[in-house]
């Protein structure tokens, strides 16, 4: 990690990360230390999530080997790149359970 650089900060229940192949893992790898660097992701790697909250947005993970598309929440602070959820998203919109999920932790991690 270079100076000036964010760390990454998995927040509690992200830490196992789901059956994603090499070339999944190091593409995701790859987007979150853009981010760490300070660049700014858009459409199609990464769309904003207005209804979890303000600065959270969606890394899109394409994984040909399990044909499933990853999905990466995070939300980029002054301090730190937070990952708050990794899943496989099969559905269009994404579900209740996972926007609850993504706001809960961020809750957990701004009361702190």
């Amino acid at each position: 990690m270079s100076t000036g650089d964010k760390p990454l900060r998995w927040l509690e229940g992200v830490l196992d990360t789901p059956p994603v192949s090499r070339e999944a893992r190091r593409a995701a790898g790859l987007l979150l230390r853009r981010l760490q660097r300070g660049e700014s992701l858009g459409m199609p790697e990464s769309r904003p999530m207005p209804a979890i909250g303000k600065r959270v947005h969606e890394l899109r993970v394409r994984d040909d080997g399990a044909r499933v598309t990853w999905r990466i929440v995070y939300r980029v602070d002054h301090a730190a790149v937070l990952v708050v959820h990794w899943w496989a998203k099969k559905t269009e919109q994404t579900a209740k359970r996972d926007l609850d999920l993504c706001k809960r932790r961020l809750r957990a991690y701004d009361e702190r």
